[in-house]
């Protein structure tokens, strides 16, 4: 699996790969707590700032990645199968 890491600004305005993504960059991208475990994304929960480069590419990870593409819809149940209750 492609190991993804975010970009981080230092204070030198120089950027350089981070720990993890921060939870508003996560949240932005569409992805929940779950779907970042399943995916492989790290998360650094000290992080506070979201940055638009780090979005994007969450977002074009998640669209590449099969695991989670569209939830499936909900099987149908036949007519006749309701429980008779006991009187």
């Amino acid at each position: 699996m492609h190991h993804i890491k975010p970009l981080i600004m230092m204070a030198n305005g120089k950027k350089r790969l981070g720990k993890g993504f921060s939870p508003d960059e996560i949240k932005q991208a569409g992805i929940n707590r779950a779907e970042a475990r399943k995916l492989g994304i790290p998360v650094d929960f000290k992080r506070k700032t979201a940055h638009e480069e780090n979005v994007c590419n969450l977002k074009a990870h998640k669209e590449k990645n099969p695991i989670i593409a569209k939830p499936k819809p909900p099987a149908e149940k036949p007519a006749g199968s309701k429980k008779k209750s006991k009187s």
